[in-house]
Protein backbone atom coordinates (compact mmCIF):
# COMPACT_ATOMS: atom_id res chain seq x y z
CA UNK A 1 0.00 0.00 0.00
CA UNK A 2 1.41 3.44 -1.38
CA UNK A 3 1.90 6.07 1.66
CA UNK A 4 2.45 9.75 1.02
CA UNK A 5 5.54 11.54 2.33
CA UNK A 6 5.14 13.57 4.84
CA UNK A 7 7.73 15.62 7.19
CA UNK A 8 7.32 18.75 9.21
CA UNK A 9 8.14 20.86 6.52
CA UNK A 10 5.67 19.34 3.92
CA UNK A 11 2.21 20.47 2.88
CA UNK A 12 -0.56 18.00 4.44
CA UNK A 13 -1.87 17.42 0.79
CA UNK A 14 -5.13 15.74 2.01
CA UNK A 15 -7.62 16.76 -0.06
CA UNK A 16 -11.28 16.69 0.68
CA UNK A 17 -13.27 13.81 0.98
CA UNK A 18 -10.17 11.73 1.10
CA UNK A 19 -9.31 8.50 3.64
CA UNK A 20 -7.09 9.88 5.90
CA UNK A 21 -3.39 8.53 4.87
CA UNK A 22 -0.69 7.06 6.97
CA UNK A 23 2.18 10.03 7.46
CA UNK A 24 5.85 8.55 7.29
CA UNK A 25 9.32 10.72 8.01
CA UNK A 26 12.41 10.39 6.67
CA UNK A 27 14.85 8.79 9.09
CA UNK A 28 17.95 11.07 10.03
CA UNK A 29 21.45 10.42 7.96
CA UNK A 30 23.69 8.90 9.58
CA UNK A 31 27.64 9.03 9.80
CA UNK A 32 29.59 8.58 6.90
CA UNK A 33 31.15 5.17 7.12
CA UNK A 34 34.80 6.82 7.09
CA UNK A 35 34.41 9.61 9.81
CA UNK A 36 36.79 9.71 12.23
CA UNK A 37 39.21 7.23 10.05
CA UNK A 38 42.77 8.74 9.10
CA UNK A 39 44.28 8.02 5.84
CA UNK A 40 47.12 5.29 5.53
CA UNK A 41 50.60 7.14 5.70
CA UNK A 42 52.65 7.05 2.75
CA UNK A 43 49.98 4.95 1.34
CA UNK A 44 49.92 6.42 -2.39
CA UNK A 45 53.82 5.93 -2.37
CA UNK A 46 53.26 2.41 -1.06
CA UNK A 47 50.77 1.79 -3.92
CA UNK A 48 53.14 2.90 -6.58
CA UNK A 49 55.97 0.30 -5.36
CA UNK A 50 53.19 -2.39 -6.00
CA UNK A 51 52.59 -0.55 -9.45
CA UNK A 52 55.97 -0.26 -11.04
CA UNK A 53 57.02 -3.83 -10.66
CA UNK A 54 53.98 -4.88 -12.95
CA UNK A 55 55.96 -2.04 -15.71
CA UNK A 56 59.09 -3.87 -15.81
CA UNK A 57 57.58 -7.70 -15.79
CA UNK A 58 55.31 -6.26 -18.57
CA UNK A 59 58.52 -5.42 -20.65
CA UNK A 60 60.09 -8.97 -19.29
CA UNK A 61 57.51 -10.77 -20.86
CA UNK A 62 56.86 -9.09 -23.87
CA UNK A 63 60.78 -8.01 -24.53
CA UNK A 64 62.92 -9.74 -26.84
CA UNK A 65 65.43 -10.30 -23.97
CA UNK A 66 67.69 -13.74 -24.26
CA UNK A 67 66.67 -16.54 -21.22
CA UNK A 68 69.49 -14.89 -19.38
CA UNK A 69 68.10 -11.69 -19.20
CA UNK A 70 64.67 -12.48 -18.65
CA UNK A 71 65.56 -15.03 -15.60
CA UNK A 72 67.29 -11.20 -14.42
CA UNK A 73 64.24 -9.45 -15.15
CA UNK A 74 61.99 -11.96 -13.38
CA UNK A 75 64.30 -12.05 -10.34
CA UNK A 76 64.71 -8.00 -10.50
CA UNK A 77 60.46 -8.18 -10.76
CA UNK A 78 60.47 -10.60 -7.78
CA UNK A 79 62.17 -8.37 -5.49
CA UNK A 80 60.86 -5.59 -6.05
CA UNK A 81 57.36 -6.95 -4.83
CA UNK A 82 59.13 -8.09 -2.23
CA UNK A 83 60.25 -4.23 -1.14
CA UNK A 84 56.94 -3.31 -1.50
CA UNK A 85 55.18 -5.87 0.89
CA UNK A 86 58.04 -5.25 3.51
CA UNK A 87 57.99 -1.90 3.56
CA UNK A 88 54.03 -1.60 3.78
CA UNK A 89 53.89 -3.64 6.87
CA UNK A 90 57.02 -1.89 8.35
CA UNK A 91 54.69 1.62 7.61
CA UNK A 92 51.87 -0.24 9.70
CA UNK A 93 54.20 -1.73 12.25
CA UNK A 94 56.05 1.82 12.99
CA UNK A 95 52.69 3.56 13.04
CA UNK A 96 51.45 1.18 15.89
CA UNK A 97 54.81 1.56 17.51
CA UNK A 98 53.75 5.41 17.56
CA UNK A 99 50.47 4.99 18.75
CA UNK A 100 51.74 3.13 21.62
CA UNK A 101 52.89 5.23 25.33
CA UNK A 102 54.99 1.94 26.06
CA UNK A 103 56.33 -0.17 23.33
CA UNK A 104 59.30 -2.42 21.91
CA UNK A 105 61.30 -1.55 18.35
CA UNK A 106 60.16 -3.89 15.77
CA UNK A 107 61.49 -7.56 16.15
CA UNK A 108 62.23 -7.09 11.85
CA UNK A 109 63.52 -3.90 10.42
CA UNK A 110 60.69 -4.36 7.68
CA UNK A 111 61.53 -0.63 6.39
CA UNK A 112 65.45 -1.31 6.13
CA UNK A 113 65.30 -4.74 4.56
CA UNK A 114 62.34 -3.09 2.74
CA UNK A 115 64.99 -0.67 1.01
CA UNK A 116 67.98 -3.71 0.70
CA UNK A 117 65.17 -5.46 -1.88
CA UNK A 118 64.89 -2.07 -3.67
CA UNK A 119 68.43 -1.70 -4.14
CA UNK A 120 68.96 -5.11 -5.23
CA UNK A 121 65.29 -5.58 -7.46
CA UNK A 122 66.51 -2.01 -9.19
CA UNK A 123 70.06 -3.38 -10.01
CA UNK A 124 68.77 -6.73 -11.32
CA UNK A 125 67.07 -5.18 -14.33
CA UNK A 126 70.11 -2.51 -14.69
CA UNK A 127 71.47 -5.74 -15.04
CA UNK A 128 70.08 -7.59 -16.95
CA UNK A 129 69.78 -4.94 -19.68
CA UNK A 130 72.88 -4.61 -19.92
CA UNK A 131 74.98 -6.77 -18.08
CA UNK A 132 77.02 -3.65 -16.58
CA UNK A 133 77.67 -4.69 -13.10
CA UNK A 134 79.31 -1.08 -12.04
CA UNK A 135 76.29 0.52 -12.85
CA UNK A 136 74.08 -1.89 -11.52
CA UNK A 137 75.58 -1.60 -8.23
CA UNK A 138 75.75 2.39 -8.68
CA UNK A 139 71.46 2.71 -9.73
CA UNK A 140 70.77 -0.59 -6.65
CA UNK A 141 72.42 1.92 -4.12
CA UNK A 142 70.83 4.74 -5.32
CA UNK A 143 67.44 3.35 -5.27
CA UNK A 144 68.02 2.08 -2.09
CA UNK A 145 68.76 5.86 -0.48
CA UNK A 146 65.74 6.90 -2.19
CA UNK A 147 64.13 4.14 -0.40
CA UNK A 148 65.37 5.25 2.85
CA UNK A 149 64.74 9.15 1.83
CA UNK A 150 61.19 8.81 1.38
CA UNK A 151 59.74 5.91 4.14
CA UNK A 152 62.55 6.54 6.66
CA UNK A 153 64.41 3.75 8.99
CA UNK A 154 62.67 1.55 11.41
CA UNK A 155 62.00 2.72 15.31
CA UNK A 156 65.49 0.78 16.16
CA UNK A 157 64.97 1.85 20.14
CA UNK A 158 62.39 1.01 22.72
CA UNK A 159 59.63 3.81 23.95
CA UNK A 160 58.92 4.44 27.29
CA UNK A 161 60.41 1.31 28.77
CA UNK A 162 63.16 3.38 31.04
CA UNK A 163 62.94 2.32 34.52
CA UNK A 164 60.24 -0.02 34.19
CA UNK A 165 60.33 -3.61 35.32
CA UNK A 166 60.71 -5.86 32.35
CA UNK A 167 58.65 -9.05 33.04
CA UNK A 168 55.87 -6.51 33.90
CA UNK A 169 56.01 -4.91 30.14
CA UNK A 170 56.63 -8.35 28.76
CA UNK A 171 53.29 -9.13 30.13
CA UNK A 172 51.56 -5.82 29.01
CA UNK A 173 52.63 -6.51 25.84
CA UNK A 174 51.90 -9.86 25.42
CA UNK A 175 48.63 -9.36 26.65
CA UNK A 176 47.56 -6.20 24.01
CA UNK A 177 49.21 -8.12 21.37
CA UNK A 178 46.69 -11.14 22.52
CA UNK A 179 43.80 -8.51 22.26
CA UNK A 180 45.14 -6.24 18.76
CA UNK A 181 44.83 -10.14 17.25
CA UNK A 182 41.33 -10.78 18.66
CA UNK A 183 40.43 -7.37 16.85
CA UNK A 184 42.01 -8.34 13.82
CA UNK A 185 39.58 -11.14 13.98
CA UNK A 186 37.17 -8.56 14.41
CA UNK A 187 37.10 -6.82 11.76
CA UNK A 188 37.69 -9.75 8.88
CA UNK A 189 34.38 -11.05 10.45
CA UNK A 190 32.48 -7.97 9.91
CA UNK A 191 33.70 -7.17 6.71
CA UNK A 192 31.67 -10.50 5.61
CA UNK A 193 28.69 -8.81 6.47
CA UNK A 194 29.24 -6.09 3.94
CA UNK A 195 27.75 -3.09 5.48
CA UNK A 196 30.02 -0.37 5.80
CA UNK A 197 27.94 1.62 8.49
CA UNK A 198 28.39 -1.87 10.38
CA UNK A 199 32.43 -1.64 9.93
CA UNK A 200 32.59 1.98 10.58
CA UNK A 201 30.50 1.07 13.84
CA UNK A 202 33.23 -1.76 15.03
CA UNK A 203 36.32 0.70 14.23
CA UNK A 204 34.32 2.94 16.81
CA UNK A 205 34.39 0.54 19.18
CA UNK A 206 37.83 -0.63 18.72
CA UNK A 207 38.49 3.13 19.22
CA UNK A 208 37.57 2.93 22.66
CA UNK A 209 38.74 -0.58 23.33
CA UNK A 210 42.69 0.63 22.10
CA UNK A 211 42.21 3.59 24.87
CA UNK A 212 41.99 0.94 27.56
CA UNK A 213 44.93 -0.17 26.16
CA UNK A 214 46.87 2.73 26.13
CA UNK A 215 45.87 3.29 29.84
CA UNK A 216 47.26 0.11 30.63
CA UNK A 217 50.47 1.22 29.07
CA UNK A 218 50.79 4.37 31.05
CA UNK A 219 50.38 2.65 34.42
CA UNK A 220 50.92 -1.72 34.14
CA UNK A 221 49.16 -1.73 37.63
CA UNK A 222 45.60 -1.66 35.86
CA UNK A 223 46.33 -4.52 34.22
CA UNK A 224 44.84 -6.80 37.22
CA UNK A 225 41.61 -4.91 36.60
CA UNK A 226 41.41 -5.02 33.06
CA UNK A 227 42.48 -8.10 32.36
CA UNK A 228 38.58 -9.48 32.35
CA UNK A 229 37.91 -7.05 29.58
CA UNK A 230 41.00 -7.86 27.56
CA UNK A 231 40.14 -11.38 27.58
CA UNK A 232 36.82 -12.63 28.41
CA UNK A 233 34.66 -9.98 27.13
CA UNK A 234 36.68 -9.04 24.33
CA UNK A 235 36.75 -12.54 23.04
CA UNK A 236 33.21 -12.48 23.54
CA UNK A 237 32.48 -9.85 21.27
CA UNK A 238 34.79 -11.18 18.87
CA UNK A 239 32.64 -14.66 18.99
CA UNK A 240 29.37 -12.40 18.30
CA UNK A 241 30.31 -10.52 15.65
CA UNK A 242 31.82 -14.20 13.79
CA UNK A 243 27.71 -15.34 14.43
CA UNK A 244 26.16 -12.12 13.63
CA UNK A 245 28.34 -11.37 9.99
CA UNK A 246 27.32 -15.36 9.28
CA UNK A 247 23.89 -14.99 10.03
CA UNK A 248 23.12 -11.24 8.86
CA UNK A 249 24.83 -12.24 5.73
CA UNK A 250 22.46 -15.40 4.95
CA UNK A 251 18.90 -13.37 5.37
CA UNK A 252 19.94 -9.58 6.13
CA UNK A 253 17.58 -9.27 8.70
CA UNK A 254 16.94 -5.61 10.25
CA UNK A 255 16.34 -6.86 13.73
CA UNK A 256 19.04 -9.07 14.01
CA UNK A 257 21.14 -6.04 13.07
CA UNK A 258 19.92 -4.18 15.50
CA UNK A 259 20.26 -6.18 17.94
CA UNK A 260 23.87 -6.45 16.86
CA UNK A 261 24.11 -2.46 17.11
CA UNK A 262 22.67 -2.16 20.50
CA UNK A 263 25.06 -4.99 21.93
CA UNK A 264 28.03 -2.98 20.61
CA UNK A 265 26.33 -0.07 22.30
CA UNK A 266 26.65 -1.92 25.58
CA UNK A 267 30.30 -3.36 25.29
CA UNK A 268 31.07 0.22 24.27
CA UNK A 269 30.14 1.76 27.07
CA UNK A 270 31.08 -0.80 29.68
CA UNK A 271 34.87 -0.57 28.18
CA UNK A 272 34.71 3.42 28.55
CA UNK A 273 33.44 3.44 31.74
CA UNK A 274 36.10 0.64 33.14
CA UNK A 275 38.89 3.11 31.83
CA UNK A 276 37.45 5.85 33.15
CA UNK A 277 37.29 4.08 36.30
CA UNK A 278 40.76 3.28 36.15
CA UNK A 279 42.13 7.22 35.50
CA UNK A 280 40.05 8.12 38.56
CA UNK A 281 42.04 5.19 40.42
CA UNK A 282 44.91 6.66 39.51
CA UNK A 283 44.26 10.30 40.43
CA UNK A 284 42.63 8.98 43.88
CA UNK A 285 46.31 7.43 44.05
CA UNK A 286 48.15 10.77 43.17
CA UNK A 287 45.99 12.47 45.10
CA UNK A 288 47.00 10.69 48.37
CA UNK A 289 50.54 10.79 47.23
CA UNK A 290 50.55 14.13 47.35
CA UNK A 291 48.69 14.02 51.19
CA UNK A 292 51.26 11.80 52.53
CA UNK A 293 53.93 13.97 51.13
CA UNK A 294 52.37 17.22 52.43
CA UNK A 295 52.01 15.27 56.27
CA UNK A 296 55.48 14.53 56.12
CA UNK A 297 56.69 18.07 54.94
CA UNK A 298 55.12 19.51 57.81
CA UNK A 299 55.79 17.35 60.66
CA UNK A 300 59.87 17.94 59.33
CA UNK A 301 59.23 21.52 59.61
CA UNK A 302 57.65 21.49 62.78
CA UNK A 303 60.62 19.22 64.33
CA UNK A 304 63.01 21.82 62.68
CA UNK A 305 61.15 24.53 64.64
CA UNK A 306 60.87 23.01 68.03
Amino acid sequence: MSKRYGGDFSPDGQRDGDAPRQRVTAEPPRAASFRGRKPERHGAKINMLFVLPLAALAGALFGNAGVSAFTADLAGVASLFLAAWLTRDGVRAEDAFNERNVARRPAIPRKLFGAVATGLGTGLLVFGGNWNLIAAILVGLIAAALHVASFGVDPMADKGLDGIDRHQTDRIARKIEEAEGVLDQMSDAIRRARDRQLEARVDGFQDTVRQMFRQVEADPRDLSSARRYLGVYLQGARDATVQFADLYARNRDPQIRADYVEFLDDMETNFAKRTRAMLTDDRSNLDIEIEVLRERLNRENLHIEG
